[in-house]
């Protein structure tokens, strides 16, 4: 049997290793996992009965295979197919799924409500050209904006930083209200040093233009439609108790294949023969372990793999030292109330406003992004008729004063932001907390990232039996599906014997992200 070593248990790592075992039989497959938890930043975190998810996870994807891997595992509720719940056509249902209120295996269908908060007002996200954003902004804002946009249309600026990228679809105006100050809170930098290829990726085609052009589509052929944006998703699917729950079920089902998992094994280093990487080095409990590998599916770092190998050329160490990573602290703070009112037509537990996420654009205030656990899952706490559960996310750097605060400190900064926001009111009690650091959560496109492609074709043509997938993998900001794509690809190329790994690189790199309709509609 040949070795597979697998490295990181989040979910490219967990995808991988699950269709390995399922696909064959002529393989042993080891997952090193640094953390003591499966999930990477998909996990779920446990505190005082409650729930946290880091970062907030949608489970949307346009690929099918993506969407039946996820529902074969945890039913949809309410639904025994998957495949018109997905693409929106709801009514051809049968309502007879698994119910949450009695099982806890099982996916919930959830509305996305994500809004912008931006100088005590709330703007749909996208915007959208209605009666609410003309009164927060102002008519002669709103107006502004308008003639903003019309003059981006007109002269396009060359999109050799991301700042220009914006400014081409939304026109300055909007993009120094909407855009400008979360992206310098997210990055640390100023959008005008960052590569266009970060919009790109993210937004896909999302523009002034693209949300008009949904408007008009959705009121014409209300869900039928066969093609909508990324940024525009409306419906997703979210896990009971967190993404955390589905990804401990893959760890459980990989270990019940046959498949290892050792936890708290750091990789350090790796030796190579005949241009493949032939045993990984890893530490675990204070010692240093190696295992013998015929094949390596790394999900670490770009930066932290590169430095592990022996006889990398200065230029190429220097490109993989350069990139860099934006980490992240999640503060879970427990109140009694929101001081914000729900005025929208959505009815809540406890009424609080029906955000899952709410991006906070004021450049005064550290915070960067609210979610609301309440409304991702309503068991992600004990009562949440009584309590609201909240995630405050902050953008820092590993090591930075930020990053070095203590869980108190990181609960009074917390605390006041919500309060200078008006989110909670000076009075209200802080009930409980809990803070959770992430590091490398966010691949970045600056400072060597330019240079990346030099890098991935010496691994390449150097680790021949290396398949580089996921987030950090690739050094790409994949969502959760891509992710799982990549590590797709890798095991089709290692069942075939495909020797180009173009296809492994490639996912998530198109410019359009298609629905892909169903074989009654093909």
């Amino acid at each position: 049997m040949k070795r597979v070593v697998i490295i990181g248990a989040g979910p490219a790592g967990l995808t991988a290793g699950v269709e390995l075992l399922e696909k064959s039989s002529e393989y042993e497959v080891i997952i090193l996992e640094e953390s003591n938890q499966a999930g990477g930043i998909s996990r779920t975190v446990r505190h005082n009965g409650k729930r946290m998810d880091i970062g907030g996870h949608r489970f949307f994807s346009k690929d099918r295979d993506v969407n039946k891997w996820w529902l074969d595992r945890m039913p949809l509720q309410g639904a025994k197919s998957y495949d018109d719940k997905i693409l929106g056509r709801e009514s051809e249902l049968s309502a007879d799924g698994p119910d949450p209120e009695k099982e806890d295996n099982v996916m919930l269908s959830r509305t996305r409500i994500s809004r912008i908060y931006y100088k005590h007002h709330f703007f749909d996200y996208p915007v959208k050209m209605n009666w609410n954003t003309i009164k927060n902004m102002g008519f002669f804002s709103f107006l502004s904006a308008g003639v903003s946009y019309l003059k981006s249309v007109i002269w396009k600026r060359p999109e050799d930083n991301l700042e220009n990228f914006y400014i081409n679809r939304f026109g300055r105006k909007l993009y120094s209200m909407f855009f400008e100050k979360y992206t310098e809170k997210l990055w640390g930098r100023h959008p005008d040093v960052i590569s266009a290829d970060w919009g790109a990726q993210r937004v896909k085609g999302l523009s002034v233009f693209a949300i008009l052009r949904d408007i008009i589509t959705k009121g014409i052929f209300g869900k039928r439609r066969k093609q909508v944006e990324t940024s525009l998703i409306e419906q997703f699917l979210y896990p009971k108790y967190g993404p955390g729950q589905l990804w401990e079920n893959a760890a459980k089902e990989f270990t019940d294949k046959g498949g290892t998992i050792l936890y708290g094994a750091k990789v350090t280093r790796f030796q190579t023969q005949n241009d493949e990487i032939s045993e990984v080095i890893f530490q675990r409990d204070g010692k240093e372990e190696q295992i013998q590998s015929d094949i390596v599916i790394s999900s670490m770092p770009l930066k932290d793999l590169t430095a592990g190998l022996p006889d990398v050329p200065k230029d190429i160490a220097g490109i993989a030292k350069g990139l860099p990573y934006r980490d992240f602290v999640t503060v879970g703070i427990e109140v009694g109330s929101l001081a914000l009112q729900n005025k929208t037509r959505r009815k809540t537990l406890n009424n609080i406003v029906p955000d899952c996420w709410i991006y906070v654009q004021d450049g005064e205030v550290k915070l960067g992004r609210v979610q609301i656990f309440n409304n991702w899952s309503p068991y992600m706490l004990p009562e949440p008729e009584k309590t609201v559960w909240l995630g405050l996310e902050f953008f820092c750097t590993e090591g930075d004063r930020f990053w070095n605060m203590s869980p108190e400190e990181w609960k009074e900064l917390g605390a006041a932001e919500l309060r200078k926001l008006k989110i909670i009111t000076p009075e209200e009690e802080i009930l409980d907390f809990h803070c959770e650091k992430v590091k490398k959560a966010y691949p970045a496109y600056f400072d060597t990232y330019n240079e990346i492609d030099r890098l991935i074709d010496f691994l390449t043509a150097h680790c021949k039996n290396l398949y580089c997938i996921g987030r950090n993998g690739q050094h790409r900001y994949n969502n959760m599906d891509h992710s799982m794509e990549t590590a797709f690809q890798a095991v089709s190329n290692i069942l075939t014997g495909r020797q180009q790994k173009d296809n492994v690189w490639n996912v998530n790199t198109e410019q359009e992200y298609h629905e892909v309709c169903s074989a009654k509609e093909e």
